[in-house]
């Protein structure tokens, strides 16, 4: 995918996004992950995954991102970069992550990346290509 964002912004992202994987609660899964979502500003927006015993009430990092973001009065993203390690490749967001991320920004620049060299861009509309839009009927 072709972004607008510099190769310098598209670091900072990642390196924001693996400060936030290092403060992961995942004591039951093991698996950490790490979002920076970018502003309009420039302003960098952290979440990461925070487990819960009752799995269901488990936040994504994504999530998390964007609730920190909307907490700060921002609701308009321009880019989310997401760093975990996985032996089968490179993660994504979930569908939930999806949904909620194209509430706010439908043609967001996904940025996923393991946090040592391996990175891949998405649309955000290439993730999501029938999203849910109540506004759409």
């Amino acid at each position: 995918m072709k972004t607008t964002l510099d190769p310098k912004q598209i670091e900072q992202l990642i390196e924001a996004a693996k400060e936030a994987r290092g403060r992961a609660f995942a004591p039951y899964s093991r698996f950490s992950v790490g979002a920076a979502l970018l502003g309009p500003d420039q302003q960098i927006y952290l979440g990461c995954n925070v487990e819960n015993a009752s799995f269901g009430l488990t936040i994504c990092a994504e999530r998390a991102a964007v609730a920190n973001a909307v907490a700060h009065g921002c609701r308009d993203f321009h880019a989310l970069a997401v760093v975990a390690e996985s032996d089968s490749g490179l993660v994504t967001p979930c569908g939930a992550c999806r949904q909620v991320l194209a509430e706010f920004s439908p043609h967001l620049t996904v940025i996923c990346s393991d946090g040592a060299g391996q990175t891949k861009i998405f649309g955000l509309d290439d993730l999501l290509p029938y999203r849910f839009d109540f506004n759409a009927r």
